[in-house]
């Protein structure tokens, strides 16, 4: 495992490997040949040095998982043994380029230099010191500037490829949060159209049952209210369909007003509920935003007055002050069980907590003296 583990670490890829092996095979045939028949005066023979630079050559192998201990070999053995032509090239190239530190990319190319000169400086050529301390510098410091350069450009490539994967994972986790919050927003929008209407259509139609025989005006009546209530339900219906197909600004629904709300009290008393309507403060025109929230709210809480505590009786407070609308729908205490059960899946007030606070107002849902009540205060924008 630890071989496989350094094998992968060596070479990620089989053209990494088949390029390192091919061109470490290359210098150490070329550094092998170029030292056995060049002209030199150095203190081992050439084929000795000769075959120094092949082994310097073989070593290149692990230049990218082992740059800084090349780099230190080529100090130490390729200066001493006076090794390597093209393979010291090579070397040091890779030495800035799969080096991290900076520093001791410096630091080696420094200590290399300083070696070079002091064991080639009394042993080598006749050439003037000055020449070798120039011949050095271009020697070592190409390569490693070259080095450094794609060192740097190959992370600044990492990083921006880093940073586009990012930025695509944000953007998948945002559709994903939006495409949440449009199928959160969905089921609202159908509870408010479907639930709601659907559930007070049924205590109607359990009432015109009740007094279709001894009763056919009132019956008439009822079904004339079930037959209003059937066809806002389809026009909001409608609406919310028409959304999901154009866009949100595709069809345009009538902002619901104090009236609206008169309206729903009233079908509500129809289908044989006890509720009072009070109204404090001048009515007024409401923005679009709050008068939908405030029409949901007195629409869901009334459905959960028909659902869960039949006929009692119920109030609905409307405050319409300066800065804010405050709404209050709170029931007695059921004095029987609903003659028509219906299905309830819990999500209705947590719809109308969201509405609420997305307005940046308080909402308030619990028992209150034996019966039940809803609260809110949902602020008004600055005019």
């Amino acid at each position: 495992m630890r071989v496989r583990g350094w094998w992968s670490a060596a070479w990620p890829t089989r053209r990494s490997r088949a390029l390192d092996v091919s061109l470490a095979l290359a210098l150490a045939v070329g550094d092998g040949l170029f030292l056995w028949f060049a002209e030199q005066d150095f203190y081992l023979p050439a084929p000795v040095v000769s075959a120094c630079s092949v082994v310097l050559g073989l070593a290149a192998v692990v230049r990218r998982i082992h740059p800084v201990g090349l780099g230190l070999f080529l100090v130490t053995f390729g200066t001493i043994t006076g090794a390597g032509a093209f393979s010291a090239l090579v070397i040091l190239y890779s030495l800035a380029a799969y080096t991290a530190s900076r520093r001791t990319v410096i630091t080696i190319a420094i200590l290399g230099y300083i070696t070079s000169l002091a064991v080639a400086g009394p042993t080598a050529s006749k050439e003037p010191f000055i020449a070798q301390a120039i011949f050095s510098v271009a020697f070592i410091g190409v390569p490693v500037l070259l080095g450094l350069y794609m060192g740097a450009r190959k992370q600044l490539l990492a990083s921006l490829q880093e940073r586009a994967a990012r930025l695509e994972r944000e953007q998948h986790l945002l559709a994903e949060r939006a495409r949440g919050e449009e199928r959160t927003r969905i089921a609202r929008e159908m509870h408010d159209v479907v639930a709601n209407r659907i559930s007070v259509m049924v205590v109607h139609a359990g009432a015109l049952k009740a007094v279709a025989v001894r009763d056919p005006e009132r019956a008439a009546e009822t079904a004339g209210v079930i037959g209003d209530m059937g066809r806002q339900a389809l026009e909001e219906l409608r609406h919310v369909i028409g959304v999901l197909r154009q866009g949100e600004e595709s069809l345009t629904l009538e902002a619901p007003t104090v009236a609206h709300v008169r309206d729903l009290v009233g079908q509500s008393g129809a289908a044989g509920l006890s509720v009072d309507l009070s109204i404090r403060g001048d009515e007024r025109p409401i923005p679009a935003a709050v008068g939908r929230t405030v029409y949901r709210l007195v629409q869901e809480a009334l459905t959960n007055v028909h659902k869960h505590a039949g006929m009692a009786g119920t109030r609905v407070d409307l405050g319409l002050l300066p800065e804010a609308i405050e709404v209050e729908v709170a029931n007695d205490p059921p004095v029987a069980r609903p003659e028509h059960r219906l299905p309830s899946g819990g999500n209705g007030l947590v719809g109308l907590r969201e509405r609420v606070t997305a307005l940046g107002g308080t909402f308030e849902a619990g028992p209150c003296g034996g019966g039940y009540a809803v609260r809110a205060r949902i602020p008004l924008p600055a005019s």
